[in-house]
This record gives structure tokens, C-alpha cells and sequence, in this order.
């Protein structure tokens, strides 16, 4: 669902990997959510045990997932060795998993997450004016749909770190600034800005409800929080009362994961084996994901 017209196709790259890939599309997720009231958790992963917590955790709330990597995670890791091991994971649980490249920084990369057989990309040109936002969205969007390939995209500013990018103040998403976004691009969910932050809160967060209302009222097709680690239940309920269909998560699982390991060091400095101290964050870090998935209403939804 979008409001206007989509670009016009134009050949693609054709990789096999994309025609075969077992996963789903975040697109088919997210309005399925956008229809029935609930959001659809997505969970930023650094290594393989918290791609494995992720998708256990999903398997067990029987809920649909969206597992997310950023161009520093990429660059950790590679496209190619994290589709490699989500595609595996997918077909494993039987459950409905899209791969999505979060806050992609170029074109070039976006492409080469979509050749790679990521079945969802974000590109991110919200540090740039509207107008150029609107042209790097646009080409994204445009290579994608060809192979019907959905794209994500933000408008307005997040405040705090995401990715090495930082954002020293929250710059609001306009309301009719994303219709008219949403109209030109022909994106398939919008990442507003409405007062969270990316990283660690450093105070109260005050979201803008009220703001929130007026974009959904604008906007046809679903909408996204970005910064969501570290807010209240209550708070992220909210927003997705008021058209938020996608909630991302990405700080307070690394935070699990990392007080897992160190625990483990402290309880016992001798360990050198990683999978003792993987296991024990694997299962932190699947404890988080239950917990958020119960709050975003997607539990029982795969």
C-alpha cells in the first residue's frame, strides 16, 4: 500500500539468490500488522548467537520477524555471510523472517544487500534536505520494486549515535512533508522522527503523539520506530495505537548481550571458551526479544 505511483521498473542485476530465497518481504509483514493493530518487531544482530536468539525467540512466541543489519554490522561480517546464515536460520524455524538492511548509507550498498538476497533495505537520507532525500530514496525504490523488493525510508532526524552517524538534535517528521515524500518516492513504510533517540536515553524520552496522529492521517502506508531501546512498554503500546507498525530494537541488545558475557567473566575470569560466554548471551538476548514481541502485539501473528 502507498500513495502515488510507484517508479517505473528497469532491469535488475538478476541474482539467483534473490528468486530463491525462503524468507519473506517486510512489506507483506507490515501490512498484515498495519491491518490487524500490532507492530512487528526488528531486531538489530551483531554475530551469530543473537540471530539465533532472535529467530528461537520468534519460533517460540510463534511471531513473524524482522532480523536488521547495519553498514557497520555488514562491514563486521559481510552481506553475503549474513544472509547466508539468516536464510539458514529461516528455514529452520518455519516461521516468517525478512533480512533488512538498516540505515543503508548509499545506493551501492543498498543494491548489493538486495543482490545478496536481503529481502528488505532501508536507505537512509535523512541527514540530507528533503529534496535530495527524495532523489537517493527514489533510486533505491526504483532498482528495488523491479524485483518487488520493498524499501524503507526516513524522514526527519532521530536524535543520538546510529551507526557512527550523529544527530544532536531531534528534527521532527512534518506531517505534510511526508505525504508529499511518500507521494514522490512511492516507499513502502516511513521511519518518523516523534521524539525517540538511537542508543542510550539519557533522560525521559517525550514522544509526540499527537504528531504521530497527524502522519498516519497523512500516510497510507505503514509507519516505523526507530529507537526504541529503553522505553517503556506503555510508550511503544502507544505509538502503535497510533499507526506505528514496525519497532526497532537494536541498543538494548547489544547491552544484553555484552552484560551477559561479562558476567560470565567476572563469575569466572579463567573461561576461554566463547561458547560459554555466547550461550549465556544468546539466552539474555532471547529473553529480551520475548519481551518486546508480547509488547508489539506479535506474538502469535507467524
Amino acid at each position: 500500500m502507498f500513495l502515488g505511483k510507484r517508479p517505473g521498473r528497469m532491469p535488475l542485476y538478476w541474482n539467483r539468490k534473490v528468486r530463491d530465497m525462503p524468507r519473506v518481504t517486510s512489506e507483506s509483514l507490515l501490512l498484515d500488522a498495519q491491518r490487524n493493530g500490532y507492530a512487528v518487531g526488528a531486531f538489530n544482530v551483531e554475530n551469530m548467537e543473537m540471530a539465533q536468539a532472535v529467530i528461537s525467540a520468534a519460533k517460540e512466541e510463534h511471531s513473524p520477524v524482522i532480523i536488521q543489519t547495519t553498514p557497520s554490522t555488514t562491514k563486521y561480517g559481510t552481506l553475503p555471510v549474513y544472509s547466508a546464515l539468516i536464510t539458514c536460520l529461516a528455514e529452520q524455524a518455519g516461521i516468517p523472517v525478512a533480512l533488512h538492511l538498516d540505515h543503508g548509507d548509499s545506493f551501492e550498498l543498498a543494491v548489493q544487500a538486495i543482490r545478496e538476497g536481503y529481502t528488505s533495505v532501508m536507505i537512509d537520507g535523512s541527514h540530507l534536505g528533503f529534496e535530495e532525500n527524495i532523489e537517493l530514496t527514489k533510486s533505491v525504490v526504483r532498482v528495488a520494486y523491479a524485483i518487488r523488493i520493498p524499501v524503507e525510508a526516513e524522514l526527519g532526524k532521530v536524535r543520538g549515535k546510529e551507526d557512527g552517524r550523529q544527530a544532536d538534535k531531534d528534527e521532527y517528521t512534518r506531517p505534510e512533508q511526508a505525504r508529499e515524500f511518500v507521494e514522490r518516492t512511492g516507499v513502502s513504510s516511513l521511519a518518523v522522527s516523534i521524539g525517540t533517540a538511537h542508543g542510550v536515553y539519557s533522560g525521559i524520552p517525550k514522544l509526540d503523539i499527537v504528531r504521530l496522529t497527524k502522519i498516519q492521517r497523512e500516510v497510507a502506508v505503514p509507519l516505523v520506530l526507530h529507537g526504541a531501546s529503553g522505553l517503556k512498554d506503555q510508550d511503544i503500546q502507544n505509538c502503535i495505537s497510533h499507526g506505528i507498525c514496525k519497532v526497532n530494537f537494536a541498543t538494548e541488545l547489544r547491552i544484553a548481550y555484552s552484560n551477559a558475557a561479562k558476567n560470565t567473566f567476572n563469575k569466572t575470569p579463567d573461561v576461554f571458551d566463547p561458547k560459554k560466554y555466547g550461550t549465556v548471551g544468546r539466552e539474555e538476548v532471547k529473553a529480551q526479544v520475548k519481551s518486546r514481541m508480547r509488547v508489539c502485539g506479535c506474538c502469535g501473528k507467524g
